[in-house]
Parts: C-alpha cells; structure tokens; sequence
C-alpha cells in the first residue's frame, strides 16, 4: 500500500504524489480536503490523517478503500441492471449530480427532497404522473379548449411540479440504491432509505457520520472537483456492470440460437 506523506510542502493542491495513482487523482482533485476539527462527527476521526492549517485532511488510502467498496456495490447493481436514484441539492453538486444521473438515464433529485418520495411512494408517483399528463396535454395542443386564463394557471403549474418532479420520471419503482452527496445535508433521504431498506452510498465529509451510509466514503463533498471525481468513478462502475450485463445476455441469446439451430438440424436427420 502507497504511502502518502501529507507534509506541509506536499499538501500544495497542485503538487503530485510521485508513483500513487488513483491517490494521486483524488489529491489533485481536492477529495482529501475535510473541514475544522471542531466540525468533524467524531466517528470520522479513524479517517483522518493529518491537520494542517485549522483543515482536517483525509486519509486518502482509507477513501480509496471505501470508493472501492462503493464501486463494486454499484457494480453489480448496473449488472442486475437495477435502479439507483442520485440525491444532492447543494448547489456546489446539483448540476454535476444531475449530469451522471442522466449518463445512465437514472433519476435525481437536485431540488429539495420532497417527504415520502421513498416512504409515500405511490402518493409521489401520483403526483409526477399529474405533472406528465399535464405537460403532454399541453404538448399537444388540447389546452387549446381552454380559456387563456386556464391555460395559464395550467402552465405555471406545470412549472412547479417540474421543479421538484422532472428528475423523477423514469423512477417508475422504488430504487435499489441511492447515490448521495453529503449526508448530513441529505439527512431525510437517508433516513427514507433506512427506514425501508434500501443501501446508500454516501459522499461524506468529516462533519457527517459514517455510519448513515451502507457504503461510506469519506472525502471532501463542497467541492466541485472532488465531486466531480467521486461521481464520475461510481457512474463508471454502475455502467461496467451494465456492459457486463449485456455482452452475457447477448452470449447467452446467441447460445440459445446455436443450441435451437443443432435441435432443427437433429429433427431433420
């Protein structure tokens, strides 16, 4: 295992660590970055390495071994090919958050949480399929029948339902996982996920406690880089599953062909 030493010359943003890799990415990404001591959850303290400038940093060996963890979770998600909901509203995450769940065509939530999207779900889903009929009558061209004033009402309507719905379309059942960034800010989706079951994976940093995540990964989760980082390696091992997932069905469809193909010719004979 690679040794990092975080000394103060070392700890520059844009300096390398020589011959560490993936360390070596998440250091230039700024994923190491924690917040004051006086912040830290105290059960994130074995995830600390190092003190520098009132800053708590993370131990980057530690991280990479709990992004490991989270990636091969996600990995075999993509490869049963089940649903992962992505949840950061902070505004340093939003847009990014928004633009990996829509790489993998999953759902988001990047507005405020709304209660019982996990717990109510039918009552949620109700609520979206409203904003869909809506919005497809609209698409249409029905509103047409309506006075300008309904037409109106019903547009800005479609407006505010969009705002907390429109990552949610194709979230036609209650996911297998959730993606989040920073679980202390996201703390009533983690809890609806608790209480029904369901694993996160959780973009925490030293304020937050690890235990709130089924796959905790201790790293800096106010910066853009850091998340950017993070996100893209968790889309990447969701969709690697997914490939594996599908080049086995193609194998085995084209397996089931030969096989009908030998079973004909034998029936010929």
């Amino acid at each position: 295992m690679t040794n990092l030493n975080l000394s103060d010359n070392s700890l520059q943003q844009n300096e390398a660590v020589e011959g560490s890799g993936p360390i070596e990415e998440m250091f230039k990404a700024g994923v190491h970055f924690g917040y004051s001591r006086s912040s830290r959850n105290p059960k994130m303290k074995e995830f600390i390495f190092w003190l520098r400038n009132n800053v708590e940093l993370f131990n980057l060996e530690k991280t990479r071994q709990k992004l490991d963890e989270a990636k091969d979770f996600l990995k075999s998600v993509g490869s049963d090919k089940k649903m992962v909901l992505f949840v950061g509203t902070k505004a340093v995450a939003a847009d990014i958050l928004k633009k990996y769940a829509e790489e993998i065509d999953m759902p988001y939530v990047t507005e405020r949480w709304l209660g019982g999207t996990l717990t109510n779900f039918n009552e949620i889903k109700k609520r979206r399929d409203y904003m869909e009929e809506l919005t497809q009558k609209k698409e249409s061209g029905e509103l047409a029948k309506y006075t300008k004033k309904e037409q109106l009402q019903v547009k800005k309507k479609i407006a505010r339902l969009s705002i907390y719905f429109s990552g949610l379309l194709n979230l036609r059942k209650l996911p297998s996982a959730l993606i989040v960034v920073d679980t202390k800010e996201e703390r009533n989706a983690v809890a609806e996920a608790k209480k029904i079951g369901i694993p996160v994976v959780g973009i925490m940093n030293s304020d937050c406690n690890p235990g709130d995540a089924e796959y905790a990964i201790p790293a800096n989760d106010n910066s853009r880089s850091s998340i950017e980082f993070l996100l893209k390696e968790l889309t990447e091992a969701y969709k690697k599953g997914l490939s594996e997932a599908e080049k086995k069905a193609v194998e085995e469809e084209k397996k089931a062909e030969k096989e009908k193909e030998e079973t004909a010719k034998d029936g010929d004979e």
